[in-house]
């Protein structure tokens, strides 16, 4: 063995009685009072004892109660010099019963002390007080020497089983409590993601539409300061309203996503192509319930390019594709190419950069460019 388990104590956990189930309970208690019983009849049933006699004797059986229960204590709080000295003073309890002619009392405290000490104090410990009590014990008990020795090795090993024993059940409880531990961590930890995902939201359908209604209004004022003319005034106002109506949309649609009201995502998509001619959706793949923030990602980034067709490509043909892989799901929108729509000189609202951000998080990608025939924005998220 190292000096490392030589010094050290027994767990809290295995002196303890947490983890101890109801019936060991029971049997301890059964032990506890069958010792006080044959304390009390070894003291009584060969000795006539009679007024200060019989005093002195109770007084003797409950000090040395009182000092086996200052032991358990004192070990559970692993103070070695308070319970070396508790244990002396039941080793000296023991020999003055038996000077005073009280050998069954003094038999039981000694096989009593060296279990005990086995048991619950440190080995480097345990093994002189364990040896000095059975020391006692052997030669005061007038059995056999084969007997005796039987004795002194059945207690030597049942204090040691009970060690081992108390130590795997305070192993048990230390697994158990780091399992909870474990788990109120992963709990706490899915609620900062979730608080994560509900700031990127905010951010995401907030942030950008706001300020982009900042810099339409901003430039509606410098145009009355400047005494411009009203149909540019009013382009600008009705940019800013037409930007305010459709974030307070996307914030509908994503508090109804935090709540889990999502619609179908093939549903989603249909709904959007709808308003623009020329538009059809593509499904391919097993479909499947996606995690929201994948389900999300794929309806920001089909709203920002069908936006952006709107914008830089009116009037062209739509593809979106829905293909649900294996391991993934992939999100492809096509047009064929048009004229610079009325809405060139307004916000998007998120970007496609956004998008490619929030891609990334997600351990997926996003890449937007030229095709053959007009421009090409193709989504991957882990799904």
């Amino acid at each position: 063995m190292t000096e490392n388990a030589w010094t050290r104590w027994p767990s809290r956990e295995a002196l303890g009685r947490e983890g101890t189930s109801r019936p060991r309970r029971l049997l301890a208690w059964a032990v506890r009072i069958l010792v006080i019983g044959l304390l009390l009849w070894s003291a009584f049933s060969s000795h006539h004892l009679h007024g200060w006699g019989t005093v002195a004797a109770v007084g003797g059986i409950l000090l040395t109660g009182f000092l086996a229960w200052a032991f358990f204590r004192t070990t559970y709080q692993h103070r070695l010099g308070v319970s070396l000295l508790l244990v002396t003073l039941l080793l000296g309890m023991a020999v003055a019963a038996q000077t005073m002619g009280f050998r069954g009392p003094a038999l039981v405290v000694w096989c009593g002390c060296a279990i005990s000490a086995l048991e619950r104090l440190p080995l480097g410990a345990a093994l002189p007080v364990a040896s000095v009590a059975l020391a006692a014990f052997s030669a005061v008990n007038n059995d056999v020497w084969l007997t005796t020795a039987a004795t002194v090795t059945g207690m030597a090993l049942a204090g040691y089983v009970l060690r081992l024993d108390a130590e795997a059940r305070g192993g048990a409880q230390r697994l158990l409590a780091q399992e909870r531990a474990a788990r109120a961590a992963e709990a706490e930890s899915a609620a900062l993601g979730e608080r994560a995902r509900i700031a990127r939201e905010i951010h995401d359908v907030l942030a950008h539409s706001l300020s982009a209604q900042l810099v339409h209004l901003e430039a509606a004022r410098l145009l009355i300061e400047r005494g411009a003319d009203r149909e540019q005034i009013l382009e600008r106002v009705v940019a800013a309203r037409g930007m305010a109506r459709d974030g307070l949309d996307e914030t509908r649609q994503a508090l109804s996503a935090l709540r889990g009201e999502l619609t179908p995502l093939e549903e989603f998509l249909s709904g959007l192509v709808s308003v623009a001619d020329g538009a059809e959706v593509t499904v391919t793949g097993e479909r499947r319930a996606l995690p929201a923030e994948a389900s999300q990602a794929v309806r920001r980034v089909a709203q920002e390019a069908l936006t952006n067709i709107r914008k830089h490509a009116h009037g062209a043909k739509v593809q979106v594709l829905l293909d649900y892989g294996e391991h993934e799901v992939t999100l492809g929108v096509r047009d064929s190419g048009g004229t610079a729509g009325e809405l060139t000189g307004s916000g998007g609202g998120y970007g496609l950069l956004g998008m490619r951000e929030r891609a990334e998080l997600l351990g997926g990608s996003l890449e937007a460019g030229p095709g053959e025939e007009g421009f090409v924005v193709t989504l991957k998220v882990p799904a």
